[in-house]
């Protein structure tokens, strides 16, 4: 890890207008469970469900957010050449924005879904820790996956949100035989090992899960490398 490169990228990242974005989405995931606690829908039933959608909905949403954010704006206006001209490979340039996006959603995805699980059920069966470690190994994945995006596209956002959307909540959501290729489902398994609960039931085996989430992770970082040596000083590829 670069610390030059990470404090540039963490500066960029965190910016007016995408800390906002940032703190938008866990908020409304913190509210909601409020909100249930309020209604006296707090039960494990509830917590699942609205965990589920953290890391199908929220998460992702983020990881398009963190995942893009520290390298496509770069790669957009051109500052990104600046950064290449100096005596620091390109893989190491793209593993240390990894770094920024997968602690960014640990932060700001796997920090907030602890605390809305245990709001609702405290620590009940593992649920709040169960998720919270499938929100941050998801994450992970998300930030591999966004970032490789952001080098390989110019649309980058509008790919990812569509992916999120989509291919996470909705297909994901509805169609079994896809959920095998699904970062939350693989996150979902992750909880499963840790929580207890009856309401908690895994549709991927953690056999699959573990090596799915480590081929895509260290698949998506290798990958971004690959393609940001590419780029000449020119910005063309």
């Amino acid at each position: 890890m670069n610390t030059v490169v990470a404090g540039i990228t963490y500066r960029a990242l965190l910016g007016r207008r995408r800390i906002i974005l940032l703190l938008l989405l866990p908020l409304a995931l913190v509210g909601l469970a409020v909100l249930f606690r309020l209604l006296g829908e707090a039960d494990q039933d509830t917590a699942v469900v609205l965990m589920k959608f953290a890391i199908g909905t929220v998460l992702p949403l983020l990881g398009v957010i963190a995942g893009t954010g520290v390298i496509a704006p770069e790669i957009d206006d051109g500052t990104i050449i600046h950064l290449m001209s100096k005596p620091i490979s390109r893989p190491l340039i793209v593993q240390t924005k990894f770094l920024v996006a997968a602690s960014v959603l640990a932060l700001f995805g796997a920090v907030p879904t602890y605390f809305a699980a245990w709001l609702l059920v405290s620590n009940e069966d593992g649920i709040a820790a169960g998720f919270a470690l499938g929100a941050l190994v998801a994450g992970i994945a998300y930030a591999a996956v966004f970032l490789l995006l952001g080098v390989v596209t110019r649309h980058a956002v509008t790919i990812g949100v569509i992916y999120a959307l989509v291919w996470e909540t909705v297909v994901g959501g509805f169609i079994t035989g896809a959920r095998k290729f699904s970062i939350q489902h693989w996150g979902t398994t992750i909880a499963d090992q840790i929580s207890a609960s009856p309401f908690l039931k895994a549709d991927v085996t953690l056999s699959f899960a573990v090596p799915a989430l480590i081929v895509v992770t260290l698949g998506g970082v290798f990958w971004a490398g690959l393609r940001l040596r590419a780029f000449s000083l020119t910005g063309d590829e």
